[in-house]
């Protein structure tokens, strides 16, 4: 069953990675593999291998998810997209009890000052993050060249670096970048040229990233994970669509939002 969750799990983080505005570090939260994650996301290649049974089914599903699923999730959201919206928010939402835990004072319904204020900042930003809202109008780069070369590795560091925090999207700081176009049609086209440079700074901004949570996990458990549910809480104003839409489409956004918060429920339960 744990391989099973883990591979559900991967999937969903794969669909998610390419989607501009739904975190997958939000996602990894939800199905309560983040600290996991972030552990073996190391250049130690023995604590790589010794979490082979967590990791490997996490993979083969993640690369799943951006080469079978991804294509499909662009259709929904291009075609249905209040509803595929709304079935986001109730995947976010179902998750924010399982961090409000990790934030809340022993013995206390309320968090500490300074794990309170980490999450106030946060939902800031994402809040202003929201009403930026960029849209994408650069031309795809389809050639390669040393300068596109750079631009796509830097692109790929600071959207792994964006990725690994829940509550931001490494698509969304692409799309900011003008490189999110010229990254999903190099991945369809398997244009091996211009996917490298982005998997080399993808593998460069993982590493920084998870290192940067674990120190901060490890120096302030409390205050880093009120930020973390400042983001995740924050990640819903990105996602709104505005409504539940009209006439059926408000029944179907309903289900879906319902749908998405009980499998957060199911899946993001904690491990006893």
């Amino acid at each position: 069953m744990e391989l099973i969750k883990l591979a559900i799990a991967g999937l969903v983080l794969g669909v998610t990675t390419v989607i501009p505005g739904v975190s997958a570090g939000t996602i990894a939260v939800v199905f309560n593999v983040y600290d996991r994650l972030i552990q073996v996301i190391t250049p130690n290649v023995k604590k790589i291998f010794a979490a082979w049974k967590f990791l490997l089914p996490l993979v083969i599903g993640g690369i799943a998810g951006i080469f079978l699923f991804s294509r499909l999730i662009t259709v929904l959201f291009a075609n249905h997209p209040v509803p595929t919206y709304w079935f986001f928010i109730g995947i976010i939402a179902g998750s924010m009890p399982m961090v409000y835990r990790r934030v809340q004072k022993p013995g206390s319904i309320l968090p500490p000052l300074p794990a309170a204020l980490c999450g106030i900042a946060a939902l800031s930003l994402m809040a202003l993050m929201a009403m930026l809202g960029p849209v994408e109008e650069a031309a795809p780069h389809t050639a390669f060249t040393p300068p596109v070369f750079a631009f796509l590795a830097a692109g790929g560091a600071l959207a792994a670096v964006a990725m690994i925090i829940p509550g931001t999207s490494g698509s969304f700081l692409l799309l900011v970048m003008g490189l999110y176009r010229t990254v999903v049609q190099a991945v369809s086209e398997l244009n091996i040229p211009l996917i490298v440079p982005v998997a080399l700074g993808t593998v460069i901004g993982l590493l920084a990233g998870a290192a940067l949570v674990r120190w901060l996990l490890a120096k302030a458990p409390g205050e880093t994970y009120g930020a973390v549910l400042g983001l995740v809480a924050g990640s819903l104003l990105v996602l709104y669509p505005g409504g539940f839409g009209n006439g059926f489409e408000i029944i179907f956004s309903a289900l879906c939002l319902l749908t998405g918060g009980t499998i957060s429920l199911v899946f993001g339960r904690e491990r006893g």
